[in-house]
């Protein structure tokens, strides 16, 4: 270990991890923390051969705490193999945290970057938004994704525009036309989020570029910065390239947003040039369920761009995750693919899920299954007769479509029903045209209409089991087996 701060936080977690005992809503092909808290992840990538996932974590408190990042592995995007702890907040510049970053990998080697977290004692008033703190933009390098160098700060409060307040964070790190870019999130001292774009010639020496925001105010923070482009496929594209800039933005009040979560993550098609004269289309949700933010995407060695959220939600008290009694909370999404059509950008679980399929079931108006823990559903030809569909999963959650709302509504609405306080989530949507379940232990992932829409959320069954009636529909269901291959 680097130095006994180190040393011991990593012998604690050790006890913690081995006391630790997942109960009766553990995952089966979910990444979950092995005890404690999870949040964002961080650092995806592939790796040769292996995927790579950090996530922030706090081992000591299901509930949050000092973050470090934990480190999972996986051959298939599907089954992930915790691996212990990357990197420990134990230095000057990341004492309070070891925040949200990327990994960019060339030529064998993963250059990681993250935000050390400092927070001063509040013994002079800090506020904590414009003094009290630092975001120190880090840097290390590993060729294994296990053993990282020395961490070196490549950025502090001090490289970011003044008019930011403190909060700059959430490295993402890429290359493009030959120069690399970095994206970080920011809060200006007027309240407005924006991300601010750097550019390196060494991956060492990192220069303002730009700043990207709306002409309206659109949030205070906007957290976890991502930046793609896709090719689309679309026979109707106005474009052959989207350009896709993600971010998670925090303080969006009125209209729809009242309705929705707390925070938001979702993406604005970019117009123009990142580093140059652009402009942002309107900012569409990756997901309108109740447990979802800060995802991150990388891509894969065959091209694929994959998206990876955090199944949660920070600073709610509006429900709860009954897993807290078992002494851990959250876990990601499964991996997503991300594309293009006609402008739209889509998400849709990774191909290699469906080699994990066992027992079909196939049925065309109505279906019935009992005990599904983990299975994956397919509703399919919905448009062709009168867009009817109504589906409960486990008796409490229920799915409908009609009069141009989906709606995701939980039927009992109590703190310690199946779903622990969630209420009701919905979505305006001209058509429906098939609809993809996706269920697990405790969480369910629903893509509608090819991916242009998708609902997430935490769920904790007394007994499990589905029923979707849907007239002239095609119904298929499958358990998902990770033991099978």
């Amino acid at each position: 270990m680097a130095n006994p701060l180190s040393s011991d936080l990593d012998s604690l977690r050790r006890v913690m991890e081995k006391l630790a005992t997942p109960g009766r809503y553990a995952q089966t092909f979910h990444l979950v923390p092995p005890v404690g808290w999870l949040n964002d992840p961080n650092g995806l990538c592939q790796l040769k051969d292996t995927y790579h996932a950090y996530f922030q974590y706090s081992p000591f408190n299901p509930e949050g705490g000092v973050k470090m990042w934990g480190h999972s592995t996986s051959r298939d995007l599907v089954r992930w193999d915790y691996a212990g702890i990357a990197l420990y907040p134990d230095q000057p510049f990341d004492v309070s945290g070891v925040y949200s970053g990327c990994a960019y990998v060339e030529d064998g080697t993963m250059h990681v970057f993250y935000t050390g977290n400092v927070k001063r004692e509040d013994s002079d008033g800090y506020d904590y938004v414009t003094s009290g703190r630092e975001a120190n933009t880090i840097h290390v390098t590993s060729t294994d994704g296990k053993n990282f160098s020395r961490k070196r700060p490549v950025m502090t409060n001090e490289d970011y525009p003044s008019d930011d307040t403190r909060h700059v964070r959430d490295p993402k790190v890429f290359r493009q036309d030959g120069r690399y870019l970095m994206v970080q999130g920011a809060r200006r001292k007027d309240d407005q989020g924006e991300v601010l774009v750097f550019n390196s010639d060494n991956l060492k020496d990192w220069k303002l570029a730009n700043r990207v925001s709306t002409d309206y105010p659109f949030g205070y923070m906007w957290e976890c910065p991502d930046y793609f482009e896709l090719p689309d496929t679309g026979e109707r594209a106005i474009s052959r390239r989207v350009k896709v800039l993600s971010v998670s933005p925090q303080g969006l009040r009125g209209q729809d947003w009242d309705r929705r979560n707390v925070y938001q993550s979702g993406y604005f098609v970019l117009r123009g040039d990142l580093l140059g004269e652009s402009y942002l289309l309107p900012f569409a949700l990756w997901d309108a369920g109740f447990d979802f933010y800060a995802p991150q995407t990388f891509q894969t060695n065959d091209g694929r761009r994959i998206l990876i959220g955090w199944m949660g939600m920070p600073d709610t008290k509006e429900y709860t995750n009954l897993t807290l009694r078992d002494g851990w909370q959250h876990c990601f999404t499964i991996a997503r693919a991300v594309s293009a059509h006609n402008g739209r950008v889509l998400q849709w679980p990774v191909q290699e899920l469906e080699g994990f399929r066992t027992n079909e079931r196939s049925k065309e108006n109505e279906l019935t299954a009992e005990g599904t823990r983990a299975f994956d559903l397919m509703v399919e030809g919905i448009a062709e007769r009168g867009d009817v569909l109504r589906a409960r999963i486990a008796e409490e959650l229920l799915l409908t479509w009609g009069g141009g709302i989906f709606e995701l509504r939980f039927c009992d609405e109590s703190m310690d029903s199946v779903g622990a306080g969630r209420k009701v989530r919905y979505e305006r949507l001209d058509e429906l045209r098939n609809v993809r379940i996706v269920g697990d232990v405790s969480s369910i992932e629903i893509f509608v209409n090819d991916g242009e829409l998708t609902f997430s959320t935490r769920y904790y069954p007394k007994e499990y089991g589905v029923h979707v009636e849907s007239p002239g529909s095609k119904i298929t269901l499958w358990d998902i087996d990770v033991a099978h291959s």
